[in-house]
């Protein structure tokens, strides 16, 4: 077994970096042939004049030299997105020498206008300082055509300026976009993890409180029935027991929840099966009255199945409200209320004596619980939660759902 574990640990790992390197090796490959189609039309006849030309100094007849800068015009594409900067230097320096020598323009100086963008859009470090040696090597080759006889003057080297300046913010402006989709993907992932972190919160607190809470009361009541009926003892003992199992079976539910992911956890029909749901509330019910808490229980409406989402919402509502019942005003008369209509589903929790509310959090301290975190869940459903002190007297709690059938 823990070999196995072993095996499939380290294979995630290794999987991941194969395909790292396939990327890199998939990128090289676009790039080479880049760079090789460019060489090739660089000598196609029709092509072989079209390019960019600067100095307008009388032409010079091909030779080895020529050849070798018009291939380093194109070779140095294949690292233009490993090494942006280095492409860059290459190709704009063998361009400045293919046009101070005088050669015929060729196709093969369309590379420099590539690796300037490649320059914009890939270049990660030092890339002010690479902008500055850029304009300092464009203003160095006016000056050696100037002095090798062009007769172009400040003007035409400002116009040509234009294309390679363009192309170089051209990438920038892809690099620019790339980031901020970036930063845009990495604050949905932090929004992400925050709810489900409130999510996972909000789950705990309706779990625990309620069970803990429960157990308490009927602990209480057990100590009390040991000196005054301890006949009736064993009673409140088996209560504490029931209630122990019920938490951890929710909590296991909770667990295996937060093991699965996302659509899986609430689409598994097993976990779906395990989920609290409208069909236990009773058993809420059941449980309170166990601890001491007169709750009288009514249903009206024709119940029908529910999305997950629904029911577990529903079922936490009248969760929450019976906690509050036995925390606040023990012993009180409490009724709930669920209300099956065509379109929502409601929840009326209402307890008599005192109007003692749960004390209101302060916001920011560790908000997202109890009814604020009920409000919250309720909300996200298209629903609406209030609580409140009743006029005449007593707490009430009230909460109405959208209905989500679970054939929709």
């Amino acid at each position: 077994m823990s070999v196995q574990k072993l095996r499939s640990g380290t294979s995630v790992p290794l999987l991941r970096a194969s395909l790292g390197r396939w990327r890199e090796r998939d990128a090289l490959l676009k790039d080479g042939l880049l760079a090789l189609a460019l060489t090739l039309l660089a000598l196609v006849p029709p092509l072989s004049q079209v390019g960019a030309q600067i100095g307008d100094l009388p032409e010079r007849a091909p030779s080895a030299l020529s050849g070798g800068l018009i291939l380093a015009q194109t070779a140095p594409l294949m690292i233009r997105r490993r090494w942006p900067g280095a492409c860059l230097a290459v190709i704009a320096a063998a361009f400045a020498a293919h046009q101070v020598l005088g050669y015929t323009t060729t196709f093969a100086s369309v590379g420099l206008y590539l690796a300037l963008y490649s320059a914009g859009a890939h270049q990660v470090r030092a890339r002010t300082a690479l902008a500055a040696l850029a304009v300092a090597g464009y203003a160095g080759l006016a000056a050696a055509l100037h002095r090798s006889g062009s007769p172009n003057g400040i003007p035409d080297y400002l116009a040509f300026s234009l294309a390679p300046a363009a192309a170089w913010l051209v990438g920038n402006t892809v690099r620019t976009r790339r980031t901020e989709e970036t930063e845009r993907r990495r604050l949905a992932a932090e929004m992400a993890t925050a709810a489900e972190r409130a999510r996972i919160a909000r789950e705990l607190h309706d779990v625990v409180t309620h069970h803990v809470t429960a157990m308490v009361v009927q602990a209480d009541a057990a100590q009390y029935l040991l000196t005054s009926a301890p006949e009736r003892a064993g009673e409140g003992l088996t209560a504490v027991s029931d209630t122990g199992r019920r938490a951890l079976t929710e909590l296991r539910y909770l667990l295996g929840v937060l093991e699965a992911t996302g659509e899986a956890a609430s689409a598994h029909p097993d976990r779906a099966g395990r989920a609290p749901a409208l069909g236990q509330v009773g058993d809420l019910v059941e449980q309170a009255r166990r601890s001491g808490q007169p709750v009288e229980f009514s249903e009206r409406g024709e119940r029908r199945p529910q999305g997950v989402d629904v029911e577990l919402a529903a079922y936490r509502v009248a969760q929450e409200a019976l906690t509050n019942a036995m925390k606040y005003a023990p012993g009180q008369p409490t009724r709930l209320l669920l209300g099956h209509a065509h379109d929502r589903v409601e929840i009326v929790v209402t307890t008599d004596g005192p109007a003692t509310a749960p004390p209101a959090r302060e916001p920011g301290a560790g908000g997202g619980r109890g009814l604020a975190g009920l409000r919250t869940r309720v909300r996200m459903l298209d629903g609406e939660l209030t609580s409140g002190p009743r006029p005449e007297g007593g707490f009430e709690v009230r909460a109405t759902i959208p209905s989500r059938p679970l054939q929709e």
